[in-house]
C-alpha cells in the first residue's frame, strides 16, 4: 500500500513535469498541470500527516511529529480512561447483563446432561489439581492453627456447663442412666463368676474358702438386687443423687474457677497428645485419598451427585422464575461490586501494557494494524488534491475570462 500511494505521487510528479513543459504549446495541458500539481500537494500533505503519527518525516525534528512513540504513555492512559468510562461503567454492564439473561443462558446450558457432564469433568479436574498442589504439612499446620485458635484459645467450661444444663433441664440424662443400668444388670446376670472373682480378690487371704463363697454370693445378690431396683424405680435415690451431682457439676463448670481450671488443663493435655496429632494427620490423608479417588472415577457417587445437582440447578432455573430472578439480581450486584472495586485496575491493564512497550515497537504494532487504511488516506489525498487543483484552476480561468 505504501508503494501504491508513493507510486501515485511519482505519477503526479511525472504528469506535472510533462504538462508544465508542454503547456505553452498545448494550452489545455494547463488543466492537467493544475490537477497534477494539486495531486502532488495532497499526496505530500497526507504523507506528512500519516508519517508524523509514527516517526519524524525525513528525520526532521518537527514539532508534533512521531506522536505515537513520544506520547505512547499518554495515549495508553487516555485509552484506558476511555474503556473505563464507556465500557466498564455500571450502567453499560447492567444493561448488557439484563439483555443477556444470565439465569436463562445458564439454565439452558446446564439442563443438558452432556454439558453438565462436561462441567463435572472440569470441576473434578480442578479439585484434583488443587488437592495435588496442597501440601500435607501445610494443611496439618493450618488445621492445628485453627484448632488452637478455636479450641485451645477458648474456655470450654462455660459452654459445656450451659450445654449440660440444657440437657439436664429436659431430662435427657435419664436415657443415658437407663442405658447404663440396663447394661450393668445384663452384665451381672450373665457374668456372676467374673463379679465374684473380683470380690474374692479383695478379701483377706486368711479367710476360709467357704466364707469367701458366702461373701461372694451375698455381695453378688445384693449388687444385682440393687441394680434391678435402680432399673425398676424411676425415683430411686441413686438416680436423684446422679441428677443432683450432674446439676452441681454443670453449675461448677460455669461458675467455679477451680473446676474451670481443671477442665482447661484436661483439654490442653488431650489436644497436646502426639497421638491426637497423628490421628488428625491420618484423618486428613484418608479424606484426601478418598476425595482424589472419587474425583478421578467418572462413575463415583461424588461425581454422579455433582452432575445430577448441576442438571437439577439448570432445570430449577428454567422452571422457577423467582429463583432465576434472584440469580440475575445476585449476578448484577456482584458485577456492580466488582466494577466499583476494580474498574480502575482493569482499565489500568491497558495503560500499563502500553507503557511497557518500547516507543518504536508500539509505533510498529499500531502501524501494522491500521497502516493499510492510512495509506488509503494518502491515495485519497492525491485524488482529492488533483480534483481540488483542477477545480481551483478552472474557476480562476473562468473568472479571468469574465473580466
Amino acid at each position: 500500500m505504501k508503494l501504491l500511494a508513493t507510486g501515485l505521487l511519482v505519477l503526479m510528479a511525472v504528469i506535472f513535469a510533462v504538462s508544465f513543459a508542454l503547456q505553452a504549446r498545448y494550452p489545455w495541458l494547463q488543466y492537467v498541470r493544475a490537477a497534477s500539481e494539486g495531486g502532488m500537494v495532497g499526496a505530500l500533505a497526507d504523507w506528512f500527516a500519516v508519517t508524523a503519527l509514527f516517526r519524524r518525516p525525513l528525520g526532521l525534528k518537527i514539532p508534533h511529529t512521531a506522536i505515537i512513540p513520544t506520547r505512547k504513555n499518554e495515549i495508553g492512559e487516555s485509552l484506558g480512561e476511555f474503556v473505563e468510562e464507556n465500557f466498564l461503567s455500571d450502567a453499560v454492564v447492567q444493561e448488557k447483563l439484563a439483555s443477556v439473561g444470565v439465569s436463562r443462558v445458564v439454565s439452558g446450558w446446564l439442563s443438558q446432561p452432556a454439558n453438565a457432564h462436561r462441567l463435572t469433568n472440569e470441576i473434578a479436574g480442578g479439585l484434583t489439581g488443587a488437592l495435588s498442589f496442597l501440601s500435607d504439612d501445610e494443611i496439618r499446620s493450618v488445621i492445628e492453627g485453627l484448632a488452637r485458635t478455636h479450641l485451645v484459645g477458648r474456655d470450654w467450661s462455660p459452654q459445656i456447663g450451659e450445654l449440660a444444663s440444657s440437657v439436664l433441664a429436659t431430662g435427657h440424662q435419664h436415657i443415658a442412666v437407663d442405658l447404663l443400668v440396663d447394661k450393668a444388670e445384663q452384665w451381672l446376670a450373665a457374668n456372676p463368676e467374673s463379679f465374684t472373682a473380683l470380690v474374692s480378690k479383695r478379701l483377706p487371704s486368711w479367710l476360709p474358702s467357704f466364707v469367701d463363697r458366702l461373701v461372694d454370693d451375698r455381695v453378688y445378690r445384693e449388687a444385682l438386687k440393687f441394680v434391678q431396683s435402680v432399673q425398676a424405680n424411676p425415683g430411686h435415690p441413686l438416680r436423684k443423687a446422679l441428677d443432683e451431682y450432674l446439676l452441681r457439676l454443670a453449675d461448677d463448670l460455669q461458675h467455679d474457677p477451680a473446676m474451670m481450671k481443671r477442665v482447661e488443663a484436661l483439654k490442653e493435655q488431650v489436644l497436646d497428645d502426639p497421638r491426637l496429632r497423628e490421628l488428625a494427620a491420618l484423618a486428613w490423608q484418608a479424606i484426601k485419598d478418598a476425595l482424589t479417588a472419587s474425583l478421578e472415577n467418572p462413575e463415583s457417587a461424588l461425581r454422579l451427585t455433582i452432575e445430577s445437582t448441576l442438571v437439577d440447578v439448570g432445570t430449577r432455573l428454567a422452571s422457577d422464575a423467582r429463583l432465576a430472578s434472584t440469580v440475575d439480581t445476585w449476578v448484577a450486584n456482584a458485577a456492580s461490586h466488582l466494577l466499583a472495586s476494580y474498574r480502575h485496575d482493569i482499565a489500568a491493564v491497558i495503560s500499563e501494557t502500553v507503557s511497557r512497550w518500547d516507543g518504536k515497537e508500539a509505533s510498529q504494532k499500531i502501524e501494522l494494524q491500521v497502516g493499510r487504511d492510512l495509506q488509503f488516506i494518502r491515495i485519497n489525498g492525491t485524488v482529492v488534491g488533483s480534483l481540488a487543483g483542477l477545480a481551483i484552476f478552472a474557476v480562476a480561468q473562468g473568472l479571468l475570462s469574465a473580466f
